[in-house]
């Protein structure tokens, strides 16, 4: 088989899955449920998030929150204060990549 298969949970369990993370690219799927979301965190790489489900809510750097939902991406650059949580009842589904991969030496 020459393609490598990847698999990411399909409940609604709060998760981060880390389903690849190689010298390109990091791709990881979230889930988060009311209340749930991410420490505040600068971004180690050019980060691309694209809502699956659900309303996004997030603040970057100093600015106000804003709310995303299913279909939008957002592109963020590197080094991006990023506070990501999930503010409404319904489950927020996200897939993020990052690109490039952030060096293996940088602590996330």
């Amino acid at each position: 088989m020459i393609e490598q298969v990847f698999h990411y949970s399909t409940e609604n369990n709060k998760a981060v899955e880390k389903i690849i993370m190689d010298e390109n690219i990091n791709y990881i799927h979230m889930i988060f449920n009311k209340k749930e979301g991410l420490p505040e965190h600068y971004s180690n790489s050019n980060v691309y998030m694209t809502v699956i489900r659900g309303t996004l809510s997030i603040q970057l750097n100093e600015q106000q929150v804003h709310e995303y939902v299913k279909g939008d991406i957002l592109k963020i650059p590197y080094k991006t204060k990023m506070n990501v949580n999930n503010l409404h009842n319904e489950v927020l589904e996200l897939i993020v990549v990052k690109a490039p991969a952030p060096s293996q030496n940088l602590k996330h």
